[in-house]
């Protein structure tokens, strides 16, 4: 019909459990950005508004703070969501599916469309044949509360539809937003050369994999820096100081702009049980630096598509990863830039909310 226009998703609404950092709720500010770039309205709804990643915020975003970052805060939102009447919500990846079915279920028909991101490994190994039950079962959920499901390469979009039993018209694929340089960043003081592994200090990374490489590698005074925090920092430098390279490891905390530590790092690691898709390999690659990963996630081979971006080792072969990093620290010949995908996510999550608002 001509003069037709469909209806545009005006105001969309987001959450997240804190901005203490994580993949998750730094690509979700990113998206932010942009959605109110692209004249959208955008409103976050975080437990705690406090943390390294405020200083990523933009000003156009609507905040509500619920002044709590105990992830049980989020059990809010349907009350913000009757209040604020968004468009659309977005659920910015796997930890938060929850708080979309709560959401759903507390608003019943009077819910807006909900999109969801899958962010993490469907696939756990460090589930029981009880749990993966359950997480299976859970999984097999969300197309009762998602109206759209976003997985962000296609080899995790195959996942995601045979484990939620997904029809095709209920996923997309859509990467995560490149990462940016931040201008203000703090500047690190980090040594000339090391091994850089960047995430949370939490059990899925897996970094005392690369802290138990340190001993047996070629070069025995190449130090390995980790940016990130977490609880999990003070077993790490145990376990360093039993091994006798306490001296060698260096952990900073939290970095606002890791891509300038990338740039310079011989190498990056990532050792992590599971992983959804790994930003930080494509943003080291980004920067020209080669990667060493655990295999994993089916993502990782989408990402590290040749052997001279980087080396995919099995996750409990302590063998393969010292000879992994040996090749790189070296003198191997570091790749060319390779330059991310997503330059156009935030133009493409918005097509899809639009799709779901009435004509």
């Amino acid at each position: 019909m001509a003069g037709f226009k469909m209806s545009v998703a005006g105001h969309i609404l987001s959450y997240a459990q804190s901005l203490k950092g994580g993949g998750v709720e730094r690509a979700l500010l990113r998206l932010s950005a942009d959605w109110v770039q692209q004249g959208r309205r955008v409103t976050l709804v975080i437990g705690s508004a406090e943390g390294p990643l405020a200083r990523e915020l933009t000003s156009g975003v609507s905040i509500v703070s619920l002044g709590s970052g105990d992830y049980r805060a989020l059990l809010a939102l349907p009350r913000h969501v009757l209040t604020l009447r968004p468009d659309v919500i977005f659920c910015p990846g796997s930890h938060y599916t929850a708080i979309a079915a709560w959401t759903r279920l507390r608003l019943g028909p009077g819910c807006p469309p909900i999109v969801g991101k899958v962010s993490n490994a469907l696939d756990r190994p460090d589930h029981g044949a009880l749990t993966k039950a359950g997480h299976s079962a859970w999984l097999r959920m969300h197309p009762r509360f998602l109206d759209r499901v976003v997985a962000m390469t296609p080899a995790s979009a195959a996942a995601v539809a045979a484990e939620m039993h997904l029809p095709p018209r209920q996923l997309a694929v859509i990467p995560n937003p490149p990462a940016r340089p931040v201008t203000d960043a703090p500047q690190l003081h980090l040594p000339p050369r090391y091994v850089l592994g960047v995430g949370r200090l939490a059990p899925q990374k897996r970094w005392e994999r690369l802290i138990a490489a340190l001993p047996h590698l070629r070069d025995r005074a190449v130090p390995l820096v980790i940016l990130g925090e977490g609880n999990g920092g003070a077993a790490l430098v145990a376990q360093a100081r039993g091994l006798g390279v306490e001296d060698r490891l260096l952990m900073p905390g939290h970095s606002a702009d890791p891509l300038a530590a990338m740039a310079d790092a011989a190498v990056l690691a990532l050792t992590s049980d599971f992983e959804g898709v790994p930003g930080v390999l494509r943003e080291a690659l980004s920067v020209g630096t080669p990667v060493v990963t655990t295999d994993s996630t089916p993502a990782v081979a989408e990402i590290v598509t040749s052997s001279a971006l980087g080396t995919i080792v099995p996750r409990d072969d302590r063998a393969a990863l010292v000879a992994a990093l040996d090749h790189w620290l070296g003198g191997a010949p570091r790749p060319a830039p390779v330059p991310p995908p997503g330059a156009d996510s935030a133009a493409r999550y918005l097509a899809l909310f639009d799709s779901l608002m009435p004509a």
